[in-house]
């Protein structure tokens, strides 16, 4: 996923990147809509081991047509490639490691273990940064985080990953507990999100590129804040369509975000560094993803009133759905907030 975005960087003329960026969303988004489809499909018909069989033949094709049609590397002597940041690297996976850990063990409860490893996690970020400052080659430079640009970047990529997070975790419960569906149903009706990224995609690089990827990040995050605010207000009378009209604003508001989002970052990066920089979008991003998992998980549980989802009543799922999206709604403001900030620092 970070290499993806590297590659746009040294193959895109700068004034399409936007273009390249969305289209690469858009890619995303549409394996990500065959995801729930797909996967309800085969659980209702053949078993939950065939979403995992069916990968073997696609990361098969994947690897031959990587093979066969992305660029050759650059070849370098070895005075000329950077060395590699062992130590740096080891502690960052371990930081990474403890962070996830600490989110996710104890089955939605936060006891002494998961607090030991979330000391252990901000222990390991202290010395990944006192390695970073003495090391010759380091993996991350930390002069690269006195770009507001960048910092902006990365803070709203994880607010919004945490979001968009809520409609993964908490959407099939409402789906089936509160309105009813069936497991392949509820598949379709989560497929509509990607969906709607997929096809918002290029349209949203062309609008980066033609309107400013800073302003159009802004219009993103709005979009996305109006989603989740209508679903934290609409009523279950409203049914499917009450849930799918503002699930399409919140993720054709996230495939404009996310597109000028890269956009803003990736654009005047230098080729020794695109690389690292978008890892550390991808970074941001699943950071995000694992905090909405976990943090706003337990929120929806806690607004429910039980850890039981299976048994819900439907009222209860409903009012955890409604309590987590305005949560959801009021980190959007926040991101927004911050990207407006960066916004005014592009256009000086």
């Amino acid at each position: 996923m970070a290499l993806t975005m590297a590659f746009v960087g040294e193959t895109v003329p700068k004034a399409q990147t936007g273009r390249a960026m969305g289209l690469l969303g858009a890619m995303s988004a549409l394996g990500t809509a065959l995801g729930p489809s797909l996967g309800g499909l085969l659980i209702a018909g053949l078993g939950w081991r065939t979403i995992f069989l069916v990968n073997l033949p696609l990361g098969l094709l994947t690897l031959l047509l990587a093979y066969r049609y992305l660029p050759a590397d650059r070849q370098a002597s070895k005075a000329d490639r950077p060395a590699f940041d062992r130590l740096g690297t080891l502690l960052l996976a371990l930081t990474l490691a403890a962070y996830a850990l600490a989110m996710t063990l104890g089955r939605g409860s936060f006891g002494p273990l998961n607090m030991a490893l979330l000391v252990a996690a901000v222990l390991g970020l202290g010395l990944f940064l006192r390695a970073e400052r003495a090391a010759a080659s380091p993996l991350i430079r930390l002069a690269t985080f006195r770009d507001p640009i960048l910092i902006a970047g990365l803070a709203t990529s994880a607010l919004v990953s945490t979001v968009m997070m809520v409609t993964l975790v908490v959407g099939p419960f409402y789906l089936s507990r509160a309105l009813g569906l069936s497991t392949a149903l509820v598949g379709l009706v989560m497929t509509v999100g990607p969906l709607v990224v997929a096809l918002a995609g290029v349209p949203a690089g062309r609008i980066a590129d033609r309107f400013g990827a800073g302003r159009m990040t802004v219009v993103g995050l709005a979009g996305i804040a109006v989603g989740a605010f209508l679903l934290a207000a609409l009523p279950t009378a409203f049914g499917i369509p009450g849930y799918i009209a503002p699930l399409v604003t919140i993720t054709a508001g996230y495939a404009l975000f996310q597109t000028a989002n890269n956009t803003a970052v990736m654009t005047d990066i230098p080729a020794d560094r695109r690389g690292v920089i978008s890892g550390m979008l991808n970074l941001s991003r699943n950071l995000g993803l694992v905090t909405g998992a976990s943090a706003m998980g337990a929120l929806f549980a806690f607004a429910a009133g039980t850890a039981d989802m299976a048994t819900a009543q439907p009222e209860a799922v409903a009012m955890g759905m409604r309590v987590t999206f305005a949560v959801g709604g009021v980190l959007s403001v926040g991101a927004l907030v911050i990207a407006s900030r960066a916004a005014k620092r592009l256009k000086a």
